[in-house]
C-alpha cells in the first residue's frame, strides 16, 4: 500500500484524502496553517460537484449546511430580466446544485477525514520548505511539525501560491491579474425569490457585475438566510495579493442603486452587509505539465481559475476522484499520476482560459451593447432566445455538465469560449 502525502488541507486536499481512503489508501495531510478556520465566503457547488460529494457519502451532511439552488436569473443594470434557467434537479440533472459557505464546506470535509482516517490524519503547522524525489519515493522537509517526512507519492494541493508548484515549475508562480477587483460580502436577510435563486445583475460596462445567492438557511434562528454577494469592477484593488482586506460596504453599495427588482433592494443588501472584503481577480497561467515523477499537482495548485461559473472547487473535487482511481488501478505510481494528468489537464486548462473571458456572464454585456444600455420592451427584441440558449448550452458542456435538454451528440463539441474569442469587459464605472 502506497504512503501518500497531501500538501494542503483546503477543500481539494481534504476531498483527495477521502477519495483515496475510499480506494483503500491511508494518506496523510500536511497543512501550513496552525489551525483550520472556516474562512472565506460563498461557493457555488454545481451538479457535478454535488455528485462527487454524494459519492463521498456526505450528501446528507452537505444538505444540512447549504442551500439548494432553484433557478439562475440574469438581469440588466436596470433590473430587467434577460434570461432564466432552472438549476440542478429542477432542470433535469440527477443531482442538486447547492450554495454554501466555503469555510463551512471545508469543516465538513475536515470532520469526515478525522472520523474516517483518524485524528492523526492531518498535521497542522507543517509548512513545506522543499522536497527531493528518487526512484522509490519523495523526501519532504517541513518547517515545524514533522520535520522530515518520506512518502511514496506527494500531491500538492496547496492553493494558488503553491510551494509544490513553485519548486516544480519556478517560472509559473506569477499570478495573472485580470485588472478586476472583487468586493465580496455576506448579509443576513430574509429569503428572496423562493430562497434559492442566484442573481446575475448589472451592466458590465457602466456598473460592473454583481452575483448574489444565499449560502445558509436560518442563519440567526429567526428564518433569515446568510446571503453571499460579489461585485466585480475594473481597477487595481488595494493589496493586489492580499485576500483579506476588509472594507466598508459604502465603497460599492451606491453603484447598483438604479437596479430595480420587485423582490430585492440591492443597495440596501450591500449596505447591511456583516462584512465586506476586497480581492484581486487572479489566476495562474495553464501548465503544460502537472505530474513530475512521484509528485503531482491538484486543485488550485494545478489550475487556479477566475471564480466564474462556480467551477474552481468543483473541478478540484473531480481531480480528487480521478487521482484516487488512477492510483488504485495502476500499480506504478508514476504511470498513475501521468494517467491522472492525461484525464484532467487539457479539459481544465481550457476552462481556465475560458474563465478569462466572461464565461456565461457575457450575455449581460451583449444585451447592454445591443440595447445601448437602455431599457427595452422585450428581451427578444434585443437578442434572440435561441442565441442565448446556445451560449449557455456551450458553457455547460465545457464545465463537464452537459444540460439534460442538450441534443448535441457527445464528442461534437468544439469550444468557442477561448481567450481569443471571448472579449473581456472594456471598461467599468468609476466608483471612487
Amino acid at each position: 500500500m502506497l504512503d501518500i502525502a497531501i500538501i494542503g488541507a483546503g477543500p481539494g486536499g481534504l476531498a483527495t484524502a477521502l477519495r483515496l481512503h475510499q480506494q483503500g489508501f491511508n494518506p496523510k495531510i500536511y497543512e501550513a496553517a496552525p489551525e483550520l478556520k472556516p474562512l472565506g465566503v460563498g461557493i457555488d457547488i454545481k451538479v457535478y460537484g454535488t455528485k462527487e460529494v454524494t459519492e463521498m457519502g456526505l450528501l446528507e451532511e452537505f444538505q444540512k449546511i447549504s442551500v439548494e439552488a432553484l433557478d439562475s436569473v440574469f438581469y440588466t443594470g436596470h433590473g430587467q430580466e434577460i434570461f432564466a434557467e432552472n438549476c440542478g434537479k429542477h432542470i433535469g440533472y440527477d443531482h442538486e446544485q447547492r450554495f454554501v459557505h466555503r469555510g463551512t464546506f471545508q469543516m465538513m470535509l475536515r470532520d469526515a477525514v478525522l472520523e474516517r482516517l483518524g485524528s492523526d490524519a492531518i498535521t497542522l503547522g507543517a509548512r513545506l520548505q522543499g522536497f527531493e524525489q528518487d526512484d522509490s519515493g519523495v523526501t519532504m522537509q517541513f518547517e515545524g511539525g514533522p520535520g522530515t517526512v518520506r512518502a511514496d507519492v506527494m500531491i500538492g494541493v496547496d492553493g494558488i501560491h503553491s510551494a509544490v508548484r513553485k519548486q516544480l515549475v519556478p517560472d509559473s508562480t506569477r499570478t495573472h491579474y485580470s485588472g478586476v477587483a472583487m468586493w465580496r460580502g455576506v448579509t443576513v436577510m430574509p429569503p428572496f425569490a423562493g430562497g434559492g435563486r442566484i442573481l446575475h445583475i448589472g451592466d458590465p460596462i457602466r456598473q460592473g457585475s454583481l452575483i448574489v445567492y444565499p449560502i445558509a438557511n436560518d442563519e440567526d434562528g429567526q428564518g433569515n438566510q446568510l446571503v453571499n454577494w460579489v461585485c466585480e469592477q475594473q481597477g487595481k484593488p488595494k493589496g493586489l495579493e492580499d485576500w483579506n482586506v476588509r472594507v466598508q460596504p459604502d465603497e460599492i453599495s451606491h453603484v447598483f442603486d438604479e437596479v430595480k427588482l420587485d423582490f430585492l433592494n440591492v443597495g440596501e443588501m450591500i449596505r447591511n452587509a456583516c462584512e465586506v472584503y476586497i480581492y484581486p481577480l487572479i489566476d495562474n497561467d495553464p501548465l503544460e505539465q502537472w505530474s513530475f515523477g512521484r509528485v503531482t499537482l491538484l486543485g488550485d495548485a494545478a489550475h487556479a481559475m477566475y471564480p466564474r461559473g462556480g467551477n474552481g472547487v468543483c473541478q478540484a473535487l473531480v481531480d480528487a476522484r480521478v487521482i484516487a482511481e488512477k492510483l488504485a488501478e495502476i500499480p506504478d505510481p508514476v504511470a498513475a499520476l501521468q494517467a491522472y494528468e492525461g484525464a484532467r489537464r487539457e479539459m481544465v486548462n481550457r476552462l481556465v482560459i475560458a474563465n478569462r473571458g466572461e464565461g456565461p456572464e457575457v450575455i449581460r454585456r451583449l444585451v447592454e451593447e445591443k440595447s445601448n444600455g437602455q431599457p427595452f420592451d422585450h428581451i427578444d427584441n434585443v437578442i434572440p432566445r435561441a442565441e442565448v440558449e446556445a451560449l449557455f448550452m456551450e458553457y455547460h458542456r465545457m464545465a463537464g455538465m452537459k444540460r439534460p435538454d442538450d441534443a448535441q451528440k457527445d464528442g461534437a463539441f468544439k469550444p468557442v469560449f477561448t481567450e481569443a474569442t471571448m472579449r473581456k469587459t472594456a471598461a467599468a464605472a468609476d466608483i471612487r
